[in-house]
């Protein structure tokens, strides 16, 4: 197949080419580049402005600076009210509240925390300037914070005398095998503890197709009854598709067959260099024929489908296609889970792309063939560091304990490799943010324009998301054409998507159906919903998804047999 994704010229707004910067981008540039590490981040130039910038407003520098110092005086004198934010587990530990030393030196941190945060803001940085510094902050104070330290975190000095420095020889071991080791990071979670199509992945179903780029896998009913309309979905294609079957209980697969849907899913080959030359047409193509097997098996004209992150913007790009050639009635009803089409201003890793470094790191996935994916592992952590390297910095090196046992934090580690055609065509179509400009990019020969895009549609973002920023989720669903429902979940990229109904859950959604107004705007308007958003998300789905009938006795059809049993092979491939 000829891969032709070619962005045109489309001559956008000049300052929507300088706003527009895509996460996805900079993300898949730092994993080639940087090798998962943080060192591109660092910006002297950014520096140099914020310097430049506190020097125009000399008084407001000086009042922060003032301020700082005044509030030191009160942690020493004892009567600072500073204490960390809701939810900081650095500080869990009675003893930061309790021991009058250890308190100083938490409210004494956060207090120079919260001055350097002022002094960005003060210092009237331009958009991307500003979340350069921030992040290049952020990073330095996190890094000195007072629990990364065994002589001023009360939990390891406690574990020390307990264990007589055990706990710290254990951690030094393990910090000498992460240090050789990709993404030269600590363990977030125990391995020993998971295994694919043992306790993950484990709704029963069968392989009915494998080719070359994936594996459809159809999974069993457990009702007497389904609703007609099948429901396919198409997983990231930089991670591996059992975040949807993650864990008995947690998986959204296993909770919708409960609902009497018939569900399908796409699994994607780990790609090495032999497949380097699979790009966005090859997946597009992908998501085609695979809807073109739940269609035949199921016998339905159409096919609701479900796509997550970058599996959405490939299916919304595959669905542009058929748009375009007058056959998008094969697609039912269009779902898009924490899914960025528009990339402009996405959030902090957005503030960094370039095109020099972009063309760098194309060259050099190209010769490798892929994107490592324990490289780009690497630079998702950075943009959290606190939750996904110092939380397990102090656990596994300074305690010398074991990573906790979590499913999604295994899930999270057992990377893909992304080929070198898709980072290709990624990274051309996110720098210039050309998939909102109707007709600038081609996919599988036709000119793809959103807008022309009629079918209802579904999205789910998280308000906490670090990856896709929930205001891209917005606009992105802004673009589609037909009835638009929108929905906003507390959680982040992850646990936005892993939100089972649960009596003891404290999650909240917001959701609308107009998105005529401005993200804030429609924030504010949109109702507020206690719970996950499944069961909202089944009553949508129902609506369109036809009349029930008898479920199937047998899985596949004549022309696309049972295989082998779910989770399939290529889910394996390390």
């Amino acid at each position: 197949m000829a891969a032709k994704t070619t962005p045109r010229d489309p001559q956008p707004d000049p300052s929507l080419r300088l706003a527009a910067r895509s996460g996805l981008d900079v993300m898949l540039t730092d994993a080639v580049l940087e090798d998962g590490g943080v060192g591109r981040f660092l910006k002297p130039r950014t520096a140099a402005r914020t310097v430049a910038g506190l020097g125009r407003h000399p008084r407001r520098t000086a009042r922060d600076a003032t301020g700082l110092g005044v509030e030191l005086a009160r942690v020493a004198a004892g009567q600072s009210e500073v204490r960390p934010a809701k939810g900081d587990r650095r500080f869990g530990d009675r003893a930061w509240q309790e021991n009058w030393l250890f308190h100083r030196v938490m409210q004494g941190y956060i207090a120079t925390c919260d001055t350097v945060d002022q002094l960005i803001s003060d210092a009237d940085l331009d958009w991307r300037s500003e979340r350069q510094a921030r992040f290049a902050a952020s990073n330095l104070v996190d890094a000195l914070a007072p629990t990364n330290f065994p002589w001023s975190n009360p939990a390891v000095l406690k574990e020390t005398i307990d264990a007589g420095g055990t706990n710290l020889v254990r951690g030094a071991r393990r910090l000498l095998y992460d240090l050789t080791h990709s993404p030269h990071l600590p363990a977030s979670v125990d391995v020993t503890k998971f295994e694919v199509g043992g306790n993950l992945a484990v709704t029963p179903g069968s392989v009915v197709l494998r080719t070359e780029v994936f594996e459809l896998i159809q999974y069993r009913p457990v009702t007497d009854q389904v609703y007609e309309v099948p429901l396919l979905f198409v997983p990231p294609t930089i991670n591996k598709f059992y975040i949807l079957d993650i864990s008995p209980g947690r998986s959204m697969v296993e909770w919708l067959l409960g609902q009497q849907q018939q569900v399908f899913t796409i699994s994607w080959r780990n790609p090495d260099a032999a497949q380097g030359h699979f790009d966005l047409d090859t997946y597009a193509q992908a998501v085609l024929e695979a809807r073109d097997a739940v269609a035949e098996i199921t016998a339905q004209p159409a096919v609701n489908v479900n796509a997550a992150c970058s599996g959405g913007v490939i299916t919304a790009c595959a669905l542009g296609h058929l748009a375009a050639i007058g056959e998008q009635d094969k697609i039912g009803a269009l779902t898009m889970m924490v899914c960025a089409i528009d990339q402009a201003r996405m959030g902090t890793a957005g503030a960094f792309a370039s095109r020099e470094a972009a063309a760098a790191a194309v060259a050099e996935s190209a010769r490798k063939g892929y994107v490592d994916g324990r490289a780009l592992e690497g630079v998702f952590a950075w943009l959290r560091p606190n939750d996904l390297i110092w939380n397990y910095f102090v656990n596994n090196y300074l305690l010398g304990k074991d990573p906790p046992a979590f499913d999604i934090l295994y899930w999270n580690q057992d990377t893909v490799r992304m080929a070198a055609g898709l980072h290709r065509d990624f990274v051309r179509v996110g720098l210039g943010n050309a998939l909102i400009v109707p007709g600038a990019v081609e996919v599988l020969d036709t000119p793809i324009d959103f807008g022309s895009i009629t079918q209802d549609s579904y999205t789910i973002a998280g308000v906490a998301d670090h990856i896709v920023p929930w205001e891209n989720a917005y606009r992105s669903a802004q673009l589609l054409g037909g009835s638009k429902r929108f929905v906003l979940s507390t959680s982040g990229h992850i646990q936005a998507l892993v939100n089972p109904p649960s009596a003891e859950s404290r999650a909240t959604y917001r959701v609308g159906d107009d998105l005529e107004t401005e993200a804030d705007a429609w924030m504010q308007a949109a109702d507020m919903k206690p719970g996950s958003w499944w069961p909202d998300y089944r009553d949508w789905l129902t609506q369109r998804a036809g009349e029930l009938r008898p479920a199937p006795k047998t899985l596949g059809s004549r022309k696309h047999r049972a295989t082998a049993k779910a989770p399939g092979s290529y889910v394996h491939a390390s």
